[in-house]
């Protein structure tokens, strides 16, 4: 394990493998959040990149003080795997893309009313509930590819015969409103643990992890719907919060910027639309900060995919992967700037996770057909 958590300082370490690139700057933003007061451990994940002013795909433990920004616009975004009922030999790949590509990115007021939780019926943000949103959120039919841990696999209650539903959004513009609204007050500054302001915060960003997990569910039950299929839920992990926690016998705070929990069961590390995603068990480590990756990362900045890959590919080229998947995204900036040419290998991520100790891999995932957005100007 020690070849793999690296340390960079006495508060900044790595999970990384010799042959996985991680982008300079990314490393030089850890050294600049671990200077933060209160911050004790810093630790990237192998998918680690430079986020705006601060890196995404890492944990940040600080004591006596809490960073709203570290944790980001978009509180308690995650990801959710639902079980279907589909068949992965009766699937239909031309009626199920004309099916989703009718789904409108928003959700329908009257099936809010129907359909979200009475907590949820009189929130301000309702009606962005059950909407993906843009950036890299997504929903995803896969079919399961190859079982690594027949054991765990039997125990999680899947079946390889039947499609999974993965969902990746988060809180909407819920969890840019709170961000927002900290930073005019309190600038990037944290928040002194037992203050008044800390408290408010508090609230707000439970708030935002309920609404995000509903949020998820509603995409799902949609996207159900208008496949005409069911679906059981398996799994709900967020990847961008603050909790309290104990590491090296101290109290203090464990934030969460694009880093999947350890302790909440099996979870999902997903690759790019055009790449494989894997279930995997995690297994529990205080050195990496209680946290995994939580994709393959990307490699590319978003402003200059198009410019790479426009010359080479269509819109259209694009909603058709070398897997065999398909895309639908009728947001011609956006299929560019998600193309799985941007993204790591999911696998060089997953590899380097395994030879730190820190999963077991259990199965591997193989793309179907990825729902982003349909391009409305009111999504």
């Amino acid at each position: 394990m020690g070849n793999y958590i690296r340390p960079l300082s006495d508060a900044v370490f790595s999970v990384a493998s010799d042959d996985l690139w991680i982008e300079g700057s990314a490393i030089q933003q850890l050294h600049t959040t671990a200077k933060l007061a209160g911050m004790t451990r810093v630790v990237g994940m192998p998918d680690l990149h430079p986020g705006r002013g601060y890196p995404i795909g890492a944990a940040f433990f600080s004591r006596e003080r809490f960073y709203p920004a570290l944790v980001g616009n978009d509180i308690g975004c995650g990801m959710a795997l639902w079980q279907t009922d589909l068949l992965t030999r009766k699937y239909n790949a031309d009626k199920t893309e004309k099916r989703l590509a009718e789904l409108s990115d928003v959700a329908d007021a009257q099936w809010l009313e129907d359909n979200a939780p009475a907590t949820m019926q009189n929130h301000p943000w309702r009606s962005a509930l059950g909407s993906i949103g843009g950036g890299n959120h997504f929903a995803e039919l896969q079919q399961i590819d190859h079982i690594a841990d027949a054991d765990t696999f039997a125990r999680s209650g899947l079946q390889k015969a039947q499609l999974l539903l993965l969902v990746h959004s988060g809180s909407r513009g819920l969890g840019q409103s709170i961000l927002r609204r900290h930073v005019e007050a309190f600038s990037h500054n944290g928040l002194p643990e037992n203050s008044d302001e800390a408290r408010r915060y508090l609230e707000e960003h439970n708030d935002a992890l309920a609404f995000a997990r509903c949020n998820r569910e509603l995409i799902a039950r949609r996207i159900l719907q208008q496949i005409k299929a069911d679906g059981e839920p398996v799994l709900d992990v967020a990847h961008n919060f603050v909790e309290p926690c104990t590491v090296a016998g101290e109290a203090g705070w464990l934030h969460r910027k694009g880093a999947t929990p350890d302790g909440q069961g099996l979870v999902i590390i997903p690759g790019s639309r055009g790449d494989y995603s894997w279930l995997v068990k995690p297994i529990i480590s205080e050195e990496s900060l209680f946290s995994l990756a939580h994709g393959a990362g990307r490699k590319w900045m978003r402003t200059e995919c198009k410019g790479r890959l426009s010359a080479k590919f269509t819109p259209l080229q694009l909603s058709r992967t070398e897997m065999g998947s398909r895309v639908i995204c009728r947001d011609r900036q956006l299929i560019y700037e998600e193309a799985p040419q941007a993204y790591k290998s999911v696998e060089s991520v997953v590899d380097c996770l395994h030879n730190a100790g820190l999963i077991t891999p259990v199965a591997r995932l193989h793309p179907v057909l990825t729902l982003k957005t349909a391009g409305e100007k009111n999504a």
